[in-house]
C-alpha cells in the first residue's frame, strides 16, 4: 500500500502548485523546474455568531509563510474588482545557493489581464454522487444541484461531473448554465461509490485552471470502492488551492469514519462539510455554499526566498484588536509539486474503476 501511495504522489505532481500560475516545458529527461510565480488564498472571516465579516482591507491581514512574513499582493472581497496593490515589490528570484541543476525556483511578472483572469469569479466543479446509495432521494438531489448552479455568480464558470464507480464529466468548465442543467438532468442511478478516486481526478481538472477553484461534492453514502487514499486527495487539494465542500447526507453521516474524513478534507482545503438530513437541508446547504463564496476575500502574494522544497505552512492572522475574536477559514499550506509529471495519471483514467467521460 506504501509503493502503491507513493507512486499515486508522484503521478499527482501538476505542472502549477499552491493554486499558483507555474510555467514548465521540455522533454522527459529536461531539468525539473519549480515555479512559485504567485500563491492565491481564498479567506472566510466570521465573527462569534458565524455571520461574515465584510468591509476588511489588505492591511487587515498579516500572511506567513513557514513563520516567514509575506507582502499582499492582490486583494479583492466577494465578488468585486481585484486590487494589484502599490507597494508590491517585483518578484524576488531564489538565491543561487537554492537552486541545482535539477531544480530552480524561478519568478515572472504575472500581468494585470492574467490577474484578472484567475481572481474574477471561480471555477466551480460539482460532484454528483449516483452510486446505489442515491436511489431513494435522487429527484430531490438533481433539484438542488439545479438550483444551485442557476444561482451562482454570473462570472462563475460551471463544471458537473457525476461519479459512481466511474467519474462522468458530463458538463466541462463553462459559462454556459443551459448546458450544465441539461447535465444534471441526464444523470442516471449507478453502482459502487468510488467517491476519492473520482474526487482526485476532479482536482486534478481544477488544478488546470487559473482562478479560485471549488469543488462542491454531493454525497449520499461512504466511499466502498476507491483504492485512493483521502489523505492523498486532500493534499493535492491544498496543493493546487482547490477548496473542498461537501454535502452529505443522513445515511454518509451514520458511517463514522467517513464523517470523520469529510470534516478533516474540508477542513484543510478551506472549505466545509453539511449533513443534511432531508431535501430541505440539501437546499440550504447550497445556499450557504453560495453565500460563503461571495463573501471569501482573495489574497495573493509573491513568496519570499524560502529554502524548504517540501510542505509550507500557510497562516493568515488578522492585525486588529478588534478583530482577534473573528475566525478565519482557509488553506493551511501547499506542497511544491514539479512542473513535469509523467503521464500515468491517463493510466488512472483508464482503469476501469476510473474511466474518463462519456
Amino acid at each position: 500500500m506504501k509503493l502503491f501511495r507513493s507512486l499515486l504522489l508522484l503521478c499527482f505532481a501538476v505542472y502549477f502548485c499552491s493554486g499558483t500560475l507555474a510555467h514548465g516545458q521540455g522533454r522527459a529527461d529536461a531539468p525539473i523546474r519549480v515555479v512559485v510565480d504567485l500563491v492565491q488564498l481564498n479567506v472566510a472571516v466570521t465573527d462569534k455568531k458565524g455571520n461574515y465579516v465584510t468591509g476588511l482591507q489588505p492591511g487587515d491581514f498579516t500572511i506567513l509563510e513557514d513563520g516567514i512574513p509575506q507582502t499582499v499582493a492582490t486583494f479583492a472581497e466577494g465578488g468585486g474588482p481585484t486590487h494589484r496593490l502599490a507597494q508590491t515589490p517585483a518578484p524576488n528570484p531564489a538565491p543561487e545557493s537554492q537552486s541545482s541543476a535539477t531544480e530552480q525556483n524561478d519568478h515572472a511578472r504575472v500581468t494585470e489581464s492574467e490577474l484578472q483572469s484567475m481572481l474574477t469569479g471561480a471555477n466551480v466543479f460539482v460532484l454528483f454522487d449516483t452510486s446505489n446509495y442515491m436511489y431513494r432521494g435522487f429527484v430531490f438531489a438533481q433539484d438542488a444541484i439545479s438550483d444551485f448552479v442557476r444561482s451562482l455568480d454570473g462570472t462563475d464558470r460551471v463544471a458537473f461531473y457525476s461519479y459512481s464507480r466511474d467519474l462522468s464529466r458530463a458538463a466541462r468548465l463553462t459559462s454556459d448554465r443551459s448546458q450544465v442543467l441539461r447535465a444534471v438532468r441526464a444523470t442516471v442511478a449507478g453502482d459502487d461509490a468510488a467517491l476519492y478516486n473520482c474526487l482526485l481526478l476532479a482536482v486534478k481538472d481544477a488544478a488546470q485552471s487559473t482562478g479560485r477553484k471549488v469543488i462542491v461534492v454531493f454525497s449520499n453514502g461512504p466511499d466502498n470502492a476507491s483504492v485512493v487514499p483521502p489523505e492523498d486527495v486532500a493534499e493535492l487539494a491544498q496543493s493546487t488551492g482547490t477548496a473542498i465542500y461537501m454535502i452529505c447526507t443522513r445515511q454518509a453521516q451514520l458511517e463514522p469514519i467517513s464523517t470523520a474524513v469529510f470534516e478533516r478534507m474540508t477542513a484543510d482545503t478551506g472549505g466545509k462539510v453539511y449533513f443534511a438530513k432531508n431535501w430541505r437541508d440539501e437546499e440550504q446547504a447550497f445556499e450557504s455554499i453560495k453565500d460563503d463564496l461571495a463573501h471569501l476575500y482573495s489574497l495573493s502574494y509573491y513568496p519570499r526566498p524560502n529554502p524548504n522544497r517540501g510542505w509550507r505552512s500557510i497562516t493568515v492572522k488578522l492585525n486588529s484588536e478588534r478583530l482577534k475574536s473573528c475566525h478565519i477559514r482557509t488553506r493551511n499550506g501547499y506542497r511544491l509539486l514539479p512542473s513535469q509529471f509523467p503521464n500515468t495519471m491517463a493510466s488512472l483514467e483508464a482503469q476501469p474503476h476510473s474511466s474518463s467521460a462519456r
